[in-house]
């Protein structure tokens, strides 16, 4: 099979790395796979041996954030926010 012989390639050459770059492959990966599950809730692979064959995963969605508006009607301004301060009017 060509996806297990890719699969033992990659493999053989993680083994000729040291070990901190091995890890670094890792974070690699993950950051592929945290950025490829934030662009879409299904994905499409193509097999090496079929490839026009398309597969759903399921992913995990990330948790929502809270958009603009947010705290709408939690913080008001005092009327007089722009009126000049009593401390400062010898400079004025």
């Amino acid at each position: 099979m060509l996806k297990t012989s890719t699969f033992q390639n990659i493999e053989e050459s993680l083994k000729q790395l040291p070990h901190s770059l091995q890890v670094e492959v890792f974070h690699y990966i993950e950051f592929l796979k945290s950025n490829y599950a934030k662009q879409s809730n299904t994905t499409v692979t193509q097999s090496l041996d079929e490839p026009n064959r398309t597969e759903d995963l399921e992913v995990k969605q990330p948790k929502k954030r809270d958009g603009f508006g947010i705290w709408q009607g939690k913080i008001s301004m005092s009327g007089d926010f722009n009126a000049p301060l009593e401390e400062f009017e010898e400079y004025m």
